[in-house]
């Protein structure tokens, strides 16, 4: 366990060689940003605008051109990342979410652009020492004290304790310029934590029956008309949560030759896989049903228990009509916990 001044922190981000990823202010908005000094840091911001996952898995990306040449096609796929980097104060809930994305992108097929990315990047976890009353991560068994990071941070006034759990987390510690310190700061710092959490609003969450051998009963309930008949389709929720990972394929036309490129999607719009012959999901009480569905039954089942959704709380302050996953589980769970 090592520590140092909470007063050093820009220096010790700013003598990093390589890029840095962190919270820094947009205009009105909070990003996972590159880094550069005079930049304001956020790490107070909980919930950011914008997520993580978006240097992971950007909105959108070029993967190849091709064009005609006679008969013959020529394609030249874009580059995978090779640039390593650091990404910075990433909270407990945003990093299970990074766990959900690398069973969907590092599974079989893998998705090469996202896995070089993930593999070029050191993750810096930031430990939630003050919570909002929005977060629910410890119902999906996420520890906010404990973010699964190559290192973690825990904000104690005005220092900072760290720790390395992995090689590439020892590499970046290595270089800072640090303090031995106790562990036992540390374990009063979690516990403290770990009080406020049970202390908040939606802690007692009881996602009992939220399995693949409820999975008919659920679909089936009759909640999902009433849940969804206010729902405007807009995708708020889907852009601004870290784990929805759908996406588009567009090719476009750049007068030499065609750019193939994604982009993110969201299966709350009425068009998501649209082909010639329509729609799978017409209606929007379908297409609201499917979102819950996946993140809270048919993603479990399929991954060992591990939702796809984080608690983070973002759709709850981003929904205009107040739709979020927290209404569901309570409509379509077991009560709240004793």
């Amino acid at each position: 366990m090592r520590k140092f001044a909470a007063e050093k922190l820009e220096q010790l981000l700013a003598g990093i060689s390589m890029p840095v990823y962190a919270p820094v202010e947009d205009g009105s908005t909070v990003i996972y940003g590159r880094y550069e000094p005079g930049m304001r840091l956020r790490l107070d911001k909980l919930g950011t605008d914008r997520t993580p996952k978006e240097v992971l898995f950007p909105q959108w990306e070029s993967l190849m051109h091709f064009k005609m040449e006679g008969k013959k096609i020529q394609l030249t796929e874009e580059e995978r990342a090779n640039e390593d980097y650091v990404l910075f104060g990433v909270r407990a809930c945003d990093m299970q979410a990074i766990r959900v994305l690398d069973r969907v992108f590092l599974s079989d097929p893998v998705d090469t652009y996202y896995a070089a990315r993930r593999e070029h990047g050191t993750i810096v976890g930031l430990a939630c020492d003050a919570p909002g009353k929005n977060c629910f991560c410890k119902n999906f068994g996420i520890d906010p004290a404990q973010p699964d990071a190559d290192v973690v941070l825990w904000p104690a006034g005005d220092e900072y304790f760290c720790e390395a759990y992995t090689d590439k987390g020892l590499a970046l510690l290595n270089g800072w310029d640090t303090l031995e310190a106790d562990e036992c700061a540390v374990a009063a710092i979690k516990e403290e934590i770990g009080k406020k959490y049970d202390a908040l609003p939606f802690a007692r969450l009881n996602l009992n029956g939220f399995d693949g051998e409820h999975l008919m009963e659920k679909f089936e309930s009759p909640q999902w008309k009433k849940l969804s008949m206010a729902c405007l389709g807009c995708g708020s929720c889907t852009f601004s949560c870290p784990t929805c990972q759908c996406y588009d394929i567009r090719d476009y036309d750049t007068g030499n030759g065609i750019q193939r490129y994604r982009c993110w999607d969201s299966c709350m719009y009425s068009d998501f896989t649209l082909m010639a012959h329509g729609t799978n999901r017409p209606t929007q009480l379908e297409r609201y049903r499917q979102r819950f569905m996946h993140k809270l039954v048919y993603f479990p089942s399929r991954n060992e228990g591990m939702y796809s959704c984080v608690g983070c709380g973002r759709c709850i302050e981003k929904c205009p009509m107040n739709l979020h996953i927290v209404k569901v589980i309570r409509a379509l769970g077991e009560g709240e916990k004793e």
